[in-house]
């Protein structure tokens, strides 16, 4: 654990003096990933690293993800080291993934939230990468459910992979269903960070990585190169 916590200190410190105005942790080393509940030991291996953030970077925005849908454990970690927000792979739904069927807890998680008293933001994707919808219908009729019904505070929008690109067609369409933010969750680089103009904000991690490659620690070059884009992508907004 003590390497790491030392390896994701390092990251983050990357990615913050990099420019970069939020942090997420997940347990992305442990694929193959439970489908729902993860182990004890994983939860607190997770909290352990978050608290370590949270005392290093106190103004920071985290998050928390916990693989591959344990919305109550994230939530529950979020709550205890006072993170700001999580993310849940399949919040309202049923897709087919590489762990198998997976439903969505909508109404777990947002019961759970409110027991905790915690005001922890729902980050939910639709039509997450590595599963596919079995509800067939127009993506953004799932982001309005998952925004609506779902109660989400913000949709997040994936490639079929990770580092694969994200639909700017799809953004557009969800653009318009949804009152909510949404956020481009893969395959964002600086060359092609134009093409997602409706953005509201984006959660990067292949591209930071030294030569691209998602399992080497994060280059603070390829930090201060994306921020750099998404600082001229704001202009050209206004």
């Amino acid at each position: 654990m003590d390497k790491v916590a030392e390896a994701a200190l390092a990251d983050a410190e990357a990615i913050v003096s990099g420019g970069g105005n939020a942090l997420i942790v997940e347990n992305f080393g442990d694929a193959p990933f439970y489908k729902d509940r993860v182990p004890a030991h994983t939860v607190a291996a997770v909290t352990t690293i978050l608290t370590k953030l949270r005392d290093q970077f106190p103004k920071i925005p985290i998050g928390v993800n916990i693989l591959r849908n344990d919305a109550a454990a994230a939530l529950g970690i979020a709550a205890v080291t006072c993170a700001d927000f999580i993310r849940v792979n399949i919040h309202s739904g049923l897709y087919a993934t590489d762990q198998g069927l997976i439903e969505g807890r909508a109404h777990e998680t947002l019961r759970l939230r409110e027991s905790l008293r915690s005001r922890v933001l729902i980050f939910a994707d639709v039509a997450v990468k590595h599963a596919s919808p079995l509800d067939r219908r127009d993506i953004g009729e799932l982001a309005r459910e998952t925004a609506g019904r779902g109660g989400a505070d913000a949709i997040i929008l994936t490639g079929a992979r990770t580092g694969a690109q994200t639909s700017s067609a799809e953004l557009s369409n969800v653009h318009a269903a949804v009152k909510c933010p949404v956020i481009i969750g893969s395959g964002i680089t600086p060359e092609d960070i134009e093409n997602y103009t409706k953005a509201d904000g984006f959660i990067v991690g292949t591209y930071l990585k030294y030569s691209g490659d998602v399992h080497r620690a994060v280059d603070i070059e390829r930090v201060r190169a994306l921020v750099k884009a998404v600082k001229r992508l704001r202009r050209n907004r206004r």
